[in-house]
């Protein structure tokens, strides 16, 4: 059975042919600083670009053109109002006071959602030699450490805490593992820092610029009671975003576990690899630990929600149906095909050849239900998973914390060197539902679209990802011979509302990796 369309096909195949017109130039770069004017002269007889409120020339017309800044705010602007979801939510502003950057910083709407919150979470640029490298291999200068941060509150203080590290990686050579709390950064206490300076320097060594940067940790590892320093050289880390595939025996079957990290071209092999190896052993369960799992390629989440249903649960149904803004009710902006639903994929893409082919058919579970372990960072193509497969009526339930709430998408967008997401289509699973921008909720008894039923539970640190001792994995194993949720402490209960940051603006955060890693639901075709 082929489900892929010869258009849609395509349109997912050009997921890793992302489009560099122009070099140089980052997203706050200024190629013609001086320019305040607001207009551009484009040569002897030509006519002048320049911004007029409410006017707005063709993107195409505009891209690439990277001789001047102006070019770039004015192709952002013009791309922004044709592509951008809330379009008609963008100001009109004269785009010469601002670097290229900062201007696309304006390119989105300031109103919240129904519910209060920010509407528009998920607006970021990154270098697009950068972004390739990172789609494509999950390849970034890191030291293979990955973290969760918590934030100086009125009840808690800033803490970070290492939740997994990358095989073969920095950190895995200085024995680094999961729960080891980094007390401080070359000497600045996590903790006590409460200035710029500070903060500048522990933002610098968790997120190393370069390859070869030397940052010195000092680590307390979970269970020891001192202290040590270990100093580590930043590399070019290919992260593994298929790990841990276990098999956990149980009185009445067999329990697979998969901890999947990133939806990214190379996953597609892992997750055959792992889908086939859980078959080969006759799985009963499957539990698939999507807590660190911000998103990325829409289309995989498709192929493994296939592999995870079957053929005939997904036969003629749809994964995701998208809309676009109210210019576009019948056709994609950025392809201009008519819009066609997204099936359930049974067959390889070929995102990365080199480890997969195109065409070869996918292997199933056929299971009638799926056990999810999430955090605020299980996010955008991880939600549109757990979405799809409850409207194709397999069972979600939902062990951990609120999901991030992203029923968005992209379709990344390079210009002069930088790579462009804003927010352009919105998913909804084949019963029309898609409205969870507050998150997915692990609930005891569900009474709202968006909530799930399933065990409310913060992460637990203390032991390995994949071990049946884990809170969560402990958890799900539960749920799934009681149908309910096991007593826990009150250390692993989730409290009510986060708390609020006290930190007057001194964070730790890197807005654009944290975006590209933890916000990405993308369908990437660029004209």
């Amino acid at each position: 059975m082929k489900l892929l369309s010869t258009t849609l096909l395509t349109t997912v195949i050009a997921s890793g042919l992302l489009l560099c017109g122009c070099s140089g130039g980052g997203p706050g770069s200024e190629t013609n600083s001086g320019n305040t004017s607001g207009s551009i002269g484009t040569g002897s007889g030509g006519s002048t670009i320049k911004w007029v409120a409410g006017e707005f020339t063709p993107y195409p017309q505009l891209a690439n053109q990277c001789d001047a800044a102006l070019k770039e705010k004015l192709w952002l602007r013009s791309w922004s109002n044709d592509t951008y979801l809330w379009y008609s939510e963008i100001p009109d502003r004269d785009p010469a006071p601002y670097s290229v950057g900062d201007y696309f910083d304006t390119l989105k709407t300031t109103e919240l959602s129904e519910t209060g919150n920010e509407k528009d979470k998920f607006h970021f640029s990154m270098s697009t030699a950068e972004w390739e490298q990172l789609n494509q291999s999950g390849a970034s200068v890191s030291y293979g450490l990955n973290f969760h941060l918590q934030q100086a509150s009125a009840s808690a203080d800033r803490k970070v805490t290492v939740t997994y590290t990358e095989p073969n990686s920095p950190a895995t050579s200085a024995n680094i593992a999961r729960g080891a709390v980094i007390v401080s950064i070359n000497g600045v206490s996590v903790k006590d820092a409460n200035d710029t300076a500070s903060i500048s320097v522990l933002n610098q060594g968790l997120f190393p610029s370069s390859s070869g940067q030397q940052t010195r940790f000092t680590l307390l590892d979970l269970g020891a009671s001192q202290t040590r320093d270990v100093t580590l050289s930043a590399q070019t880390v290919v992260s593994t975003p298929v790990q841990n595939v276990n098999l956990i025996a149980t009185d009445t079957g067999t329990v697979g576990y998969i901890q999947f990290n990133s939806h990214i071209a190379t996953a597609e092999r892992g997750l055959v690899d792992a889908i086939n190896s859980l078959r080969s052993s006759g799985v009963n369960d499957l539990v698939l630990d999507l807590r660190y799992n911000g998103g990325g390629l829409l289309a995989l989440a498709s192929q493994l929600g296939y592999m995870v249903a079957g053929e005939q649960a997904t036969q003629n149904r749809i994964f995701e149906r998208s809309s676009f803004n109210s210019k576009y009710p019948t056709t994609d902006p950025v392809t201009g095909a008519a819009l066609t639903p997204m099936p359930f994929i049974d067959e390889s893409i070929g995102f990365n050849a080199g480890l997969l082919g195109a065409g070869q058919a996918l292997p199933s579970l056929n299971l009638n239900r799926l056990f999810v372990l999430t955090t605020d960072n299980t996010c955008s193509a991880s939600e549109a998973l757990m979405n799809s497969l409850r409207g194709i009526d397999i069972e979600v339930i939902q062990i951990g914390g609120t999901t991030c709430g992203k029923p968005y998408g992209f379709y990344p967008t390079p210009n002069c060197g930088t790579t462009y997401f804003t927010i352009q289509f919105k998913g909804e699973n084949d019963k029309g539902f898609g409205d969870y921008s507050d998150g997915f909720i692990p609930s005891t008894s569900p009474t709202l679209a968006s909530e799930i039923p399933g065990c409310d539970m913060a992460d637990d640190f203390s032991k390995p990802l994949g071990d049946k001792n884990e809170a969560m994995l402990s958890a799900a194993l539960y749920y799934r011979d009681n149908n309910r949720c096991p007593a826990v402490s009150a250390s692993m209960a989730k409290s009510a509302p986060k708390p609020q940051f006290i930190d007057h603006g001194f964070t730790l955060e890197d807005t654009r990796m944290q975006n590209v890693l933890l916000n990405n639901r993308i369908l990437t075709q660029v004209k």
